[in-house]
């Protein structure tokens, strides 16, 4: 059996943190390895824990969680943020986004859309939907720095690898992807690895961002 996930917990609520405990530490596959209240303590956690995920509260009074995805995700590249934010669309967790988090989780999110989403990043997929993905892009295009005179990384991908590229920018899943390409989700999941180790992308999140730099998500 493998290892369970590994998970902290950041919120400055403690009943939100109960609650979130209860729900994950009822999965075979999760253990909630601790908790904090605000930013400055979920980087103090995460150093100290190594954890595989944080589910990180953007409002928080001192520290907010962007600034501590930031920490965290510098300090600790293996480790994937997801953030939770009471609206899909919200200015703060596109910022966070910005900062590296792998993610959304909606705060009145149902059981298993929290413990998929924890699933889905801890895999290196992002836990977005398409239409929030669209909406990622529109909202951070404008921002991003363009593709620098150096080598293009896309450059090394094969034909159905940009393919899976393509796709992975529109946000759909690894089923979805296999589904249009006509292909089995192993065979997916194997160009996936591929395309983010090209692109040295820490996960679908970056490879979505690079898509836009490279305007990979406009090549048809």
């Amino acid at each position: 059996m493998t290892d369970p996930i590994r998970i902290l917990l950041v919120d400055d609520q403690d009943l939100i943190r109960v609650g979130f405990r209860l729900v994950l530490e009822a999965e075979a596959d999760m253990s909630v390895v601790g908790e904090a209240g605000d930013g400055e303590e979920a980087i103090r956690r995460a150093r100290e824990l190594r954890p595989d995920v944080v589910l990180m509260d953007i409002r928080m009074p001192g520290l907010d969680g962007i600034a501590a995805t930031e920490a965290i995700v510098a300090a600790m590249p293996d480790t994937r943020v997801l953030v939770l934010t009471t609206f899909d669309l919200d200015e703060y967790a596109f910022g966070a986004i910005r900062a590296g988090a792998s993610g959304f989780l909606l705060k009145d999110a149902q059981r298993h859309e929290m413990t998929s989403a924890v699933r889905a990043v801890h895999r290196g997929d992002a836990a977005l939907s398409p239409r929030v993905t669209r909406r990622l892009l529109e909202h951070l295009g404008p921002r991003l720095p363009a593709a620098g005179t150096g080598s293009d990384p896309t450059a090394a991908l094969t034909e159905r690898e940009r393919d899976v590229f393509r796709a992975i920018a529109r946000g759909l899943t690894n089923a979805e992807i296999a589904d249009e390409l006509h292909l089995s989700e192993s065979t997916v999941k194997t160009h996936v690895g591929r395309v983010l180790m090209k692109l040295e992308a820490r996960d679908r999140i970056h490879a979505v961002i690079l898509a836009h730099r490279y305007g990979v998500s406009k090549d048809r």
